[in-house]
């Protein structure tokens, strides 16, 4: 009897056991709703962007090279023929005005040396006679008609010997047969198209240097076809270089050429950067972003604030009192670092920039 009372007593235990066992699980499996609220802590390890409004701008981006001012340049030829002799400067060598370039024999500088000589003995034997002339004259020796003939004699001496002596002296020529190349201007040497013991012909089209004031220097840009609308002169651009990565360079278009190459189909546009520094190269190839004009009324929030998801763009909205939700955001255009939102956002949205995908994997339903 005692036996059945200790079993009945056994099964009434294990069965309020499972019922507040079953009790206490029904409890935990009731969920809680809680919103996820951005602490004050949190909230400081965060990066929060604004979305910014429509700025009316339009961000394209083109390849350009960078060449020298032809405003602030000049192509050097021979205006004789002949042997060079001697080439002291090199490419890339900073030159002064009136540096000699190079050297050479020339036997049409012979011969006008040789005129530069006759041309003076005979302004001396003008001027020789021109004396004699008055002397007799003034003695009734001769008449005013013969002295008059003397004195334009002289005249024309004396501009035969400034045209010989002019010729001898273009460019550096001296007696000897030996003319020297100069250059006109301050500058660098940018193209060298001659070496020692090579022969000069005048008739020839290829200059034999050029050199280039480098204080300014141009971009070249290649516009193509389904972008010449969007590009104005007057427009701000930013011009990166492969050399210089963490420096930007600023101008503004100062030229647009009309004109479109039929092979490539792009047209080009100029811009003039200041290089004190001489850190711009002529050949160098750069990057142009430009900013202009577009009509464009999209707000405009940093891409790395985005969220690709199932096909979808998101982001991670900070609402005023500090608590984060999904938003859904479609995208008008993206231009590197920029997207263009077209719904979704608005102008002054703040949206989280940093560890949003962590924030969007804890709020997905």
């Amino acid at each position: 009897m005692n036996h059945s009372i200790k079993h009945y007593s056994f099964i009434a235990l294990l069965g309020t056991a499972l019922l507040l066992q079953s009790c206490t699980e029904h409890t935990k499996e009731t969920p809680k709703e809680e919103k996820f609220v951005v602490t004050d802590s949190l909230l400081k390890k965060l990066v929060i962007d604004t979305v910014q409004g429509a700025n009316n701008r339009y961000d394209l981006s083109f390849s350009a090279k960078i060449t020298a001012n032809e405003d602030k340049m000049a192509k050097i030829f021979p205006m004789v023929s002949g042997l060079v002799q001697n080439v002291p400067v090199h490419l890339g060598d900073r030159v002064s005005k009136g540096q000699v370039l190079a050297t050479m024999s020339s036997a049409e500088m012979a011969g006008f040396d040789k005129e530069a000589i006759s041309s003076s003995a005979d302004l001396k034997n003008a001027q020789r006679s021109v004396k004699l002339a008055e002397d007799m004259y003034k003695s009734g020796l001769s008449s005013a008609r013969e002295l008059e003939q003397a004195q334009n004699d002289l005249t024309i001496k004396q501009a035969e010997y400034k045209r010989s002596n002019a010729i001898l002296s273009l460019n550096g020529g001296n007696k000897n047969g030996s003319y020297a190349l100069r250059s006109p201007i301050d500058g660098y040497v940018i193209e060298k198209n001659v070496n020692n013991s090579m022969q000069v012909r005048p008739d020839n089209n290829q200059n034999l240097f050029t050199v280039a004031d480098l204080s300014d220097v141009w971009a070249m840009i290649n516009i193509y076809e389904s972008d010449i609308s969007k590009v104005k002169e007057g427009d701000e651009v930013d011009i990166s270089i492969l050399s210089y990565p963490d420096k930007k360079f600023r101008g503004t278009i100062s030229k647009v050429y009309s004109v479109l190459d039929n092979d490539s189909k792009v047209m080009n546009a100029r811009v003039v950067i200041h290089n004190p520094g001489l850190e711009l190269k002529p050949g160098m190839m750069a990057t142009v972003q430009i900013a202009a004009q577009s009509g464009s009324t999209l707000p405009v929030v940093n891409a790395d604030c985005l969220i690709f998801d199932n096909d979808k763009y998101y982001v991670v909205v900070l609402d005023p009192a500090k608590k984060v939700r999904i938003q859904e955001v479609e995208i008008g255009r993206k231009f590197e670092d920029k997207a263009y939102i077209s719904k979704g956002l608005t102008a002054g949205d703040r949206v989280v920039g940093s560890k949003q995908l962590f924030l969007y994997e804890s709020l997905k339903p």
